[in-house]
């Protein structure tokens, strides 16, 4: 018999419907004094998926860098090896054959040259 009664408690009476889909129940007091706290959580909820959008936002960036800098430092290395490839001194010697520039390997290996300082006095 009690359940009954919690029963019909709960339910919604025709009352709270006519207020609700009638607008009377946002005159009311006790809905007037919780504006602020709704604004405020609406404002929150703003808040909230803005920063979400941002973030996903920003980790999209990151990646395309991530991606971006995956290609860069492969064509790096790539640049590198061919660097290494025409610096050798048989690929050097076979340009300068082929531009007929008038250079003659060395022979000797390279000296160093040491000038002493004079003393000011």
């Amino acid at each position: 018999m009690t359940e009954k009664k919690e029963n019909k408690s709960k339910r919604i009476s025709k009352e709270d419907l006519k207020s609700v889909l009638g607008g009377t129940i946002l005159a009311s007091e006790k809905v007037t004094k919780q504006l602020p706290f709704v604004f405020f959580v609406a404002f929150m909820f703003i808040g909230l998926i803005t920063n979400r959008y941002w973030t996903e936002k920003t980790i999209r960036k990151i990646d395309m860098v991530k991606d971006s800098l995956k290609e860069y430092k492969a064509e790096s290395v790539i640049h590198e090896t061919q660097l290494m490839y025409i610096n050798r001194p048989s690929e050097v010697t076979k340009k300068v054959i082929e531009r007929e520039i008038d250079l003659i390997e060395p022979t000797e290996p390279a000296k160093k040259i040491i000038v002493k300082k004079l003393e000011q006095k």
